[in-house]
């Protein structure tokens, strides 16, 4: 059995933990699966994000005509597309793993880590099979994967995971999509923007549920007007029938104890080919965890304290197997948290208080802070105003359509910011910067000065506007 000072279980956002511990001088042991870079540089963020720029440079074209510019597109090599990503994304997973083998202070085993006893693992499966580590500290840091619902008759279809979707060579003729989250409206508007008829089915009233109501509202018309979209449903049979998938959803309602789902008469669709986009689920199924002290909530997702620290002595974990925020910026974060934590003398507890997120589809779409519906459930005082795209001069220059809304307490304090719209993950920035850096208040943005006629100011006269007070006991 190899003896090593610091093992971190997959390759993703505990990199930087590792090798912030091989300049300390500690032995390094690191156990991965599969393609080295984790979900975000494989099978997430990072192709996803390369994929859908393309989208928006065609969807630039398509709108041309409405700038007085005609113009049209002879042809779309959609497989040089996937296949020149796909390199792309292959080539900096290569790079990681030449990186880590040439190194002399990183030890790398190729496998799925489970435990055996408290920081002892045993790699299962690829090239170390059967190889024993144990180490002072362990990192969990093994991700997620797409989770699979429980649909009657799915086993005995062919259907694709956002990871399949990322590899088709032809975008579909039909494609059908189970799930409402952010992965199912950036696959959607990828495929549909290059000539997939797409249907949506999502549980929510909404899509994108976990976003502000306003925002969300305004989201799921936009797409209902590009894209055949049945919200409030949710997927209870898949067939497969002449050729062609067939899903049939039901009416689904939630409650306060869940979601229930109803007798009432549902809705048939048909396609080509059926996406499951139906959230993630953590890896910590895979780990062996009966063998530790390491803790799991009811849904999978790794209990840590306030400084990412397990029930079990020296054993650490952050990203997604957390479940806190599924997003590879957060687990940037929470590695720079660890690093603080295992090499300074002091603890400190990992800060959630201003975590951004971004959709990136047509429209874009980002957040950060509290959502009005939060605050409305809490009985929380509270004002708000809403600026549009269009009522500046750079947002009517682009005919965009969108709008930035700002949540801030009667004190001015910032509480949180909505945007849909063009640039919507570029614009949330200043607001997170303000609510982190600044002194988190309106008058760090009405303040500073704002290049005009840049499409920033939207964000500055959302916050220099009129606010209209809410809460328990306000109309707004």
């Amino acid at each position: 059995m190899e003896e090593f000072d610091f093992l971190v279980i997959g390759s993703g956002s505990g990199l930087d933990v590792a090798n912030v511990a091989v300049n300390q001088g500690q032995s390094v042991a690191i156990v991965e699966k599969g393609p080295l870079g984790g979900t975000c540089l494989n099978r997430g963020c990072i192709p996803s994000k390369l994929l859908l720029y393309h989208a928006d440079v065609m969807e630039t074209i398509e709108r041309a005509e409405e700038f007085n510019i005609d113009v049209t597109v002879d042809n779309v090599d959609f497989a040089e597309i996937v296949s020149e990503v796909n390199e792309e994304v292959q080539a900096d997973s290569a790079s990681i793993r030449e990186g880590l083998e040439s190194s002399s202070k990183h030890e790398l085993y190729d496998g799925e880590a489970r435990f055996v006893d408290e920081r002892t693992v045993e790699v299962s499966g690829g090239e170390d099979d059967g190889a024993r580590i144990r180490a002072e500290t362990v990192l969990i840091a093994a991700g997620s994967r797409p989770a699979i619902p429980d649909i009657g008759g799915l086993d005995d279809v062919g259907y694709l995971t956002s990871t399949d979707a990322l590899q088709l060579e032809q975008p579909p003729d039909r494609l059908v999509i189970v799930g409402g989250g952010y992965i199912a409206a950036e696959l959607a508007q990828f495929f549909g923007t290059f000539g997939s008829e797409v249907t949506i089915i999502g549980r929510r009233p909404t899509l994108l549920p976990e976003a502000d109501q306003e925002v969300a509202d305004a989201f799921t018309d936009r797409y209902s007007d590009r894209f055949t979209v049945h919200t409030g449903h949710t997927a209870t049979a898949v067939s497969e029938r002449d050729g062609e998938l067939v899903v049939e959803a039901k009416p689904y309602k939630y409650g306060d104890d869940g979601g229930v789902v109803e007798e009432a008469d549902g809705v048939t669709v048909t396609g080509d080919e059926l996406l499951v986009a139906a959230g993630r689920t953590p890896n910590s199924d895979t780990l062996n965890l009966d063998a530790t002290r390491v803790e799991t909530d009811n849904s999978g997702f790794i209990q840590t304290d306030e400084y990412l620290r397990t029930d079990a002595d020296g054993i650490w974990a952050l990203g997604d197997i957390i479940g806190e925020y599924l997003l590879k910026h957060n687990a940037n974060h929470e590695a720079r948290t660890v690093i603080r934590n295992l090499f300074s003398d002091e603890l400190s507890a990992v800060d959630y208080s201003a975590m951004p997120f971004a959709v990136f589809a047509s429209p874009e779409v980002a957040g950060v802070g509290a959502l009005e519906q939060e605050l409305q459930a809490e009985g929380r005082d509270y004002a708000t105003n809403t600026y549009r795209y269009e009522e500046t001069a750079r947002g009517d220059a682009m005919k965009a359509d969108g709008f930035v809304k700002v949540l801030i307490d009667l004190d001015g304090e910032i509480l949180g910011c909505h945007v849909v719209g063009p640039e919507a993950s570029t614009l949330i920035q200043e607001v997170v910067v303000a609510m982190k850096a600044g002194s988190g208040t309106v008058r760090d943005i009405r303040d500073a000065v704002h290049i005009h006629p840049a499409l920033p100011e939207v964000v500055q006269r959302a916050f220099s506007g009129q606010f209209s007070r809410g809460g328990a006991d306000h109309q707004h």
